[in-house]
């Protein structure tokens, strides 16, 4: 029995959809196509960058408490100051 969906990578090339993976379709085959809009590189590199650093400031905030080494169950040797 044939699954009714197959979800397939693929590509447009400025004339046609590509699919990036070898898949045989036949005559009369009827698909969906979802576009995914790509951003730029340098944005999403941006916007990871804007996240990591406004989730270190909370991570880090002048609120955070100091611990001191008492609070330490079990030292790690493996750990060199």
């Amino acid at each position: 029995m044939k699954k009714p969906f197959i979800t397939l990578p693929a590509h447009f090339d400025g004339n046609a959809i590509i699919l990036d993976a070898p898949y045989e379709l036949q005559p009369q085959d009827k698909l969906l196509v979802t576009i995914l809009k790509s951003e730029s590189k340098s944005d999403e590199r941006n916007e990871w960058i804007n996240s990591s650093s406004i989730q270190l400031n909370k991570a880090y905030s002048e609120e955070e408490p100091q611990y001191s080494l008492s609070l330490i169950k079990e030292p790690n040797p493996e750990f060199h100051k």
